[in-house]
Parts: C-alpha cells; structure tokens; sequence
C-alpha cells in the first residue's frame, strides 16, 4: 500500500528496549474534502530513511498495515493498528529525492479498502 501526501511532523528515533528502536513522522494526505493527518512508524534499520527529508515536502510511503491484540491486566482485549512504514519516495515539492530506501518484505501486506472519496464525514 501507499500514499502520498506533505510531511508534517518528523519526530526522533526512540530506543524502545535493547534490540528495538522506532521513529515516528506524520504526512497530510490532502486529496480528499478533508486533509488526513496519517501518522506512520519507521523500525530498526529504516528508522534513517525519512532523515533527508523536511517538514513541507511531499512524500509516497509506502507501507504495511499492522495489527496485535493485547490483554491488559484485568483481562480486557484491546486490539491496536499501526501503519509500518518501509519505503519513502520524495514527491515533485521539497526535495525532489528519489528512493531513500526499500526493504524486501517477509509477509504479505494487508488487503485494505479506503473509504469512497465521495463520503462527506470529517473522521
């Protein structure tokens, strides 16, 4: 999967546990009625490909779309997504990069459905 829009936060790499780190940035996909602010998570060895890019410029990442389930001490299940980026493409505003980076992939991506551009809800 992937989509494009405008970098908007790129947050710094966080060491999670010994073996793990994570980066966090946000992009405004605006090619709906209303702007998307679609937040993205970077692992281990990718966490260096957003580093050349800027807040402002355009992007295409292309990502997996991930799920755990989770049951908390007093036994309620809670289920959580997150969006894991693997590759970044600069877009025709900013930078003007090519590839920063690809990863081969071990599993295959979720089948997602986006919702009709023509729906008119804010969320």
């Amino acid at each position: 999967m992937d989509v494009t829009g405008i970098l908007k936060v790129k947050s710094e790499t966080q060491q999670v546990s010994e073996k793990f780190k994570k980066r966090e940035f946000v992009i405004t996909d605006n090619s709906s009625q209303y702007p998307q602010h679609i937040s993205f998570q970077l692992t281990q060895d990718k966490c260096s490909i957003i580093d050349q890019y800027n807040v402002g410029d355009e992007l295409k990442v292309h990502f997996n779309l991930r799920g755990r389930e989770w049951t908390n001490p007093q036994g309620e299940v809670k289920y959580f997504n997150s969006l894991e980026a693997w590759r970044i493409e600069g877009g025709n505003s900013g930078s003007g990069n090519a590839t920063a980076s690809s990863a081969s992939m071990n599993d295959v991506a979720a089948t997602f459905t986006a919702a009709s551009q023509e729906d008119d809800l804010p969320f």
